[in-house]
């Protein structure tokens, strides 16, 4: 009897790991779970730093804009590259790392993941990974799943890939219709960003047509309100978190 009960106890717990293992992902884009459960992937670093990232480009009229005012305002940021936008719009995409821009993977294709078996999402990554370092000379580091939703085959070819998930604590909600500059503030500022990353979009490949338009003249204005906090503004390189590659590297030398 009692190696029923423990059999029986056995298949419940890997049955729940199972339901853990599915679920998590899905989870993981929900902002305050997200926060508490997982601050690393959500995109919580160091005090006094802000990551500033992009996603969706590159994109032939709003990148080169933006990066112009980051270059006015002497800031380095993380833009979550396409690998389609990549092979499109190649000149952009060496512009970027060009100058001094941290490049990261958001897969090929912008499709949920969730609607793709494992082999079409390892694909997609590798396709993504492969072009963005041929193109710009940079191997990325870190990943974002389109939508903030990741699978748990998606969580695994990252890893073989070498990329650390990162979604985001405070995003702009730029891609909508209604979006203004006011509005893109006020939703990034609603929380103290001291140790958050941001989520905008310097794109509108995934979006409503020229969103972007409201992200570049609300991005001045936000690289400001950061300073007047006494926050550093920078790319994900210089956030704190901790990569794959050094995960790997601390499992090595137990």
């Amino acid at each position: 009897m009692n190696r029923l009960r423990q059999a029986g106890t056995a298949a419940a717990v890997a049955a729940s790991a199972l339901v853990v293992v599915q679920v998590a992902p899905v989870v993981a884009a929900v902002g305050p779970l997200r926060r508490t459960l997982w601050p690393g992937l959500s995109g919580r670093g160091r005090p006094g730093h802000v990551a500033l990232t992009f996603d969706d480009g590159p994109h032939p009229e709003a990148t080169p804009q933006v990066l112009r005012i980051l270059e006015n305002g002497g800031v380095r940021a993380t833009f979550f590259l396409l690998g389609e936008m990549v092979r499109e719009h190649p000149r952009v995409a060496r512009a970027i790392a060009a100058a001094g821009h941290e490049v990261a993977v958001h897969g090929d294709e912008h499709r949920l993941l969730l609607r793709r078996s494992p082999a079409a999402t390892r694909a997609d990554l590798t396709r993504a990974a492969e072009v963005i370092t041929e193109v710009t000379g940079t191997t990325p580091r870190w990943w974002r799943p389109p939508y903030g939703v990741a699978t748990t085959a998606a969580f695994h070819a990252a890893r073989r890939l070498g990329l650390t998930p990162v979604l985001w604590t405070h995003w702009g909600r730029d891609w909508t219709r209604k979006a203004t500059p006011d509005s893109i503030a006020r939703s990034v500022l609603r929380r103290p960003v001291d140790g958050g990353t941001i989520l905008l979009h310097d794109s509108d490949h995934a979006a409503v047509p020229r969103c972007w338009e409201a992200t570049v003249a609300a991005l001045p204005g936000l690289l400001v309100a950061c300073r007047a906090r006494g926050l550093d503004v920078g790319p994900l390189r210089d956030h704190g978190i901790e990569t794959v590659e050094a995960r790997i590297g601390h499992d090595r030398t137990r």
